[in-house]
């Protein structure tokens, strides 16, 4: 359906020239949407594709062993959108604190990234509301340090700011300016906790992650907080119990269909397209979730059958197989915190692991050596081997 503007232009100076900022009109969005049955159907898909992801943290006998991985998965897809060159390799070597990365701005964006949405859900837990305030902790969270930390972390912009080109006035979409963000934010807020209706949590979540984008409230990091907002609201609203969708992945992959539909919707109100995306890209990343937790277990039930069998070793081989599945790559000083081993006997139960063809030690040097646990982090690597 082409509704034609989904908001007004507004005459804004910035600097020798007037431009054009685009103000979105208040959600939910006028006409009502229409819901054909085909796109109905994709939304009943992607909601039986989330209750199975969900349901899939009541099999599994250690959900904070994969939790840990997923969470770091969709920090390290979010980020690799907006340029970041890391991957989830590197952020594992950053958190062994065993060698420096090849990027460390870069890791460190996206280890940000990992403590803004433990921060933000952890918010939610406690009961705090779904709102402006939390917006503004996760984001002093998202880009304290290294570059983002002149990029006012935490404070609404003061500044006009623009998508594409060199300035607003050749820009490929410009947001908001500064004095008008208070209005459009209070009225996403309303909308996000059911004022003036209730939208169904992944309608809602669909139509807040373009408002907050089309609002671009921040100096920097609105790509990456609009999407951990699908993933806190989905938590919020409970049809997530843990964050397992990376939906990061889908975007990525689908990368000029998402930013073009982000325009068709303030330009043409193609809301009901931008549905369909959003509801496939639920689906697929859900069920890609569903088949790696499968494997991940697979993999892990295997390799422990044979730990096993090693005999007198198994004991703390098995512990520290278990510390593997936590966290792929380790270090001594790290594996020994996390499993409660001696330094020695960790060496020699990664000895062992490395003899049975489990583990593969990573550094070539004699201290300071860094193991990693290929097969299961081959799994978690999927989609995320070539940065964006």
């Amino acid at each position: 359906m082409n509704r034609g503007l989904t908001g007004r232009y507004h005459r804004t100076q910035y600097g020798d020239e007037v431009v054009q900022a685009f103000i979105p009109h208040p959600l939910p969005p006028q006409p009502d949407l229409v819901w054909s049955l085909e796109l109905q159907g994709v939304m009943e898909r992607a909601l039986l594709a989330l209750g199975r992801l969900d349901s899939i943290t009541l099999l599994l006998p250690n959900p904070e062993l994969f939790l840990y991985s997923y969470v770091r998965k969709e920090a390290v897809l979010s980020a690799q959108i907006e340029g970041t060159q890391s991957s989830l390799s590197d952020l594992f070597v950053f958190e062994a604190e065993a060698s420096s990365p090849k990027s460390l701005e870069d890791v460190e964006e996206v280890s940000n990234y990992v403590a803004a949405m433990e921060h933000g859900l952890g918010r939610l837990r406690q009961g705090f509301p779904l709102s402006l305030r939390l917006f503004k902790e996760v984001h002093a969270i998202l880009l304290r340090g290294g570059r983002g930390a002149k990029k006012e972390p935490g404070e609404w912009r003061r500044s006009q700011n623009w998508i594409g080109g060199t300035r607003p006035g050749n820009a490929r979409y410009v947001p908001p300016p500064p004095d008008e963000l208070m209005s459009a934010l209070g009225k996403l807020e309303l909308y996000l906790n059911d004022d003036p209706l209730r939208h169904p949590v992944l309608v809602k979540a669909a139509l807040a992650h373009v408002q907050f984008e089309t609002i671009h409230p921040f100096q920097d990091g609105n790509g990456r907080l609009g999407r951990l907002l699908v993933t806190l609201l989905l938590c919020h609203e409970r049809a997530l119990s843990e964050p397992m969708l990376y939906l990061s992945l889908y975007f990525k992959q689908h990368r000029q269909a998402y930013y073009e539909l982000l325009q068709r919707v303030r330009t043409e109100g193609a809301w009901e397209e931008w549905l369909e995306f959003f509801f496939t890209a639920v689906r697929s990343v859900a069920e890609e979730a569903v088949q790696s937790a499968h494997d991940l277990l697979a993999v892990a039930a295997e390799d422990r059958g044979h730990i096993q069998a090693m005999g007198r070793p198994a004991g703390s081989a098995l512990r520290l197989h278990q510390a593997l599945l936590r966290q792929p790559i380790l270090s001594i000083p790290q594996a020994g915190k996390l499993t409660g081993l001696a330094p020695a006997t960790v060496q020699s139960a990664f000895q062992h692991l490395v003899k049975a063809g489990m583990v593969n030690e990573l550094s070539g040097k004699q201290r300071n050596k860094l193991y990693s646990y290929p097969r299961y982090l081959g799994i978690l690597n999927r989609g995320t081997e070539e940065p964006a």
